[in-house]
């Protein structure tokens, strides 16, 4: 009997996933663990990948297990991971050398203003499709190799690995066979030319970086490696990898030029497809690679927004105005159409358009009357206005968006959804299976195991649960934009 399900894991910030889909693409069984944020100091965000893998291979089990499979049922697994997230491990122990440093921590911000300073950024900009931040993983790879003890001599001699959380995994899955990476994920690092795919050894040299310690770099479906036979019972081969929000691309359908995605986990990513073409924004957006399959590039633009869901997690955690996150849209329900507050969520700076990693948040137009509701419906707001900046840099790049294609956990919210397309005058098309991420690891994954056919049959599986069409005037929805651009000015020190 063929097999004829694909395992999907999806490793994001907050939490571990894993999804077994059959060859319909329809989701069969779901297991989940939340994954332990580390502050160290203020800006500073760290994951153990100890635990990372421990859940990895929890959930694995756990979902196989609901879904009544073994892993010669597996035609085989897919992975997405959160991106950016960087760690550094030993080659021979396979035991991290530091927690991984994760994308939203700020600790390299003053090494990035120093390269700025130096005249550098068009230079990695050319190169890599991406601004000087302290977002992105190869300012983080040099601080690691900086500040642990014996790091850089290791590293140097070869005996060191680096990777992003899928490279990592695979590493582990394999028993240590495959150090490797794919096109979308090797991309977010600062040291990948997008347009030449390789490691650029000038930037190398600027970071101090030395190659040996790089992952081999690969399609984002083929052979992988399989896992070890003591992990699942039996072999599985591994045969799709994408970064989140690609693998959210391709879960998306968003396989032709023109069409975008936008996704609302812990923060909101929106891609735009440009098909082969790798066109450099105007806007401060992020040219970026979509997908990889048959050495053929599809390329993107991206704009980064890094709180979104983070957002309501602080009105739990921080403030307790709620005691669980599905309470954030009946409290925002109850505030006054008029409120004229503006949540500023830049906890850990702002991503795009702005690239601003100084900014902090901050809550504005607060009145005696403004209560939890107005503050629990001015965070939701600012969801939808940065995603606005975000297609706003997009049409002012040239592209003519006729819909969003929304997912991600936030978007089970159809007040919050009706709000975005209000605030965007788009109409936002939410799909019946918004776990659109590890959908997008299964289809890569099915189609390196024959159980998709190509791209076209991947399109033809998506399907649209509603569209919300817009019902808001014009002059309303550009008020409450209008506001929300001077908040920005504030918090960022320039009104």
């Amino acid at each position: 009997m063929l097999a004829r399900h694909i395992l999907a894991i999806d490793q994001g910030t907050t939490s571990t996933r894993a999804i077994v889909f059959d060859d319909q693409a329809r989701p069969v069984a779901l297991a989940q663990q939340e994954l332990p944020q580390i502050y160290p100091v203020p800006g500073w965000v760290e994951h153990d990948p100890e635990e990372i893998w421990r859940a990895t291979v929890a959930v694995c089990r756990d979902a196989m297990a609901r879904a009544g499979l073994q892993a010669r049922d597996i035609a085989g697994i897919g992975i997405t991971n959160q991106r950016e997230t960087t760690v550094v491990w030993d080659r021979d122990s396979g035991k991290p050398v530091h927690h991984a440093i994760v994308w939203q921590d700020r600790r390299t911000a003053e090494r990035c203003a120093e390269l700025k300073s130096a005249e550098l950024e068009p230079e990695f900009v050319e190169r890599t499709g991406l601004l000087l931040d302290p977002y992105f993983s190869g300012t983080k790879l040099a601080w690691i190799l900086d500040n642990v003890a014996g790091a850089r001599d290791l590293a140097e001699a070869g005996k060191l690995a680096f990777g992003t959380v899928e490279s990592f995994l695979l590493w582990r899955l394999t028993g240590g066979k495959r150090h490797a990476s794919d096109a979308t994920n090797a991309a977010r690092t600062l040291l990948y030319n997008i347009r030449s795919q390789r490691w650029d050894l000038d930037l190398l040299r600027v970071l101090g970086i030395p190659h040996a310690i790089l992952p081999e770099v690969v399609d984002c479906a083929g052979d992988f490696g399989t896992t070890t036979a003591d992990l699942f019972g039996a072999p599985i081969p591994v045969l799709g990898m994408a970064g989140d929000q690609q693998a959210a691309t391709v879960g998306q359908a968003c396989l032709q030029p023109g069409m975008v995605k936008s996704t609302y986990g812990t923060g909101c990513f929106a891609l735009l497809n440009t098909g082969p073409t790798a066109v450099r924004s105007k806007h401060r957006l992020l040219t970026t690679i979509a997908y990889r399959l048959d050495g053929q590039v599809t390329y993107a633009l991206e704009g980064s927004i890094f709180i979104a869901g983070a957002a309501v997690q602080w009105l739990r955690d921080g403030l307790k105005l709620i005691a669980a996150s599905t309470e954030v849209e009946p409290l925002a329900a109850a505030a006054r159409p008029d409120h004229g507050v503006y949540m500023v969520p830049a906890f850990v700076g702002l991503g795009a358009p702005y690239w601003d990693p100084d900014a902090r948040g901050a809550l504005l137009g607060l009145t005696r009357d403004t209560g939890p509701a107005e503050i629990a419906q001015a965070t939701l707001d600012a969801v939808c206005y940065q995603t606005r900046d975000l297609v706003e840099a997009m049409h002012a790049d040239g592209a003519a968006i006729a819909a969003l294609r929304v997912d991600g956990g936030m978007v089970r919210n159809s007040a919050l959804m009706q709000r975005l397309a209000d605030t965007l005058g788009l109409q936002v098309e939410r799909p019946a299976v918004t776990e659109t991420t590890a959908l997008g690891a299964a289809f890569l994954a099915g189609l390196q195991a024959g159980l998709f056919s190509s791209l076209d049959s991947i399109a033809a599986r998506w399907r649209l649960d509603h569209a919300f069409a817009p019902r808001e005037g014009a002059e309303s929805r550009d008020r409450r934009y209008t506001g929300w651009q001077a908040a920005v000015k504030r918090v960022r020190g320039a009104g």
